[in-house]
């Protein structure tokens, strides 16, 4: 298994920007297709974007295309998120995850794909 840590969270005005990193150890990220999701208060946890293990395929939640981005750095074991024009609905708690696969070229999106998860990290969003 893997170990996800996650940071880079905090709180940014409406129309800002913010980038998470979610830091692995334990294997290295190249083996594994990621994602991240996020959970609002009383809401369901909700997939927000993925990205295959050879890094070449992403998806994205329709509520953020456009406005933020998926990476790997397999040399640095880290997967990013980059979030652009951010929006009061996007105030939650993100969630790195991974799931260690053999194909190259898949994106995984259900939460219950995943068998490894980092702690969260906060992201407000003010108006």
């Amino acid at each position: 298994q893997v170990q996800l840590v996650e940071s880079g969270g905090g709180l940014v005005q409406a129309g800002g920007s913010l980038r998470l990193s979610c830091a692995a150890s334990g294997r290295t990220v190249s083996v594994y297709a990621m994602g991240w999701f996020r959970q609002a208060p009383g809401k369901e946890r909700e997939f927000v974007a993925g990205i295959s293990r050879n890094g070449a395929y992403r998806n994205y939640a329709d509520s953020v295309k456009d406005r933020f981005t998926i990476s790997t750095d397999n040399v640095k074991s880290t997967v990013h998120l980059q979030m652009n024009s951010l929006k009061p609905e996007d105030t939650a708690v993100y969630y790195c995850a991974g799931k260690a696969v053999i194909s190259f070229d898949r994106v995984y999106s259900r939460a219950t794909d995943f068998s490894s998860w980092g702690q969260g990290t906060q992201v407000t969003v003010s108006s």
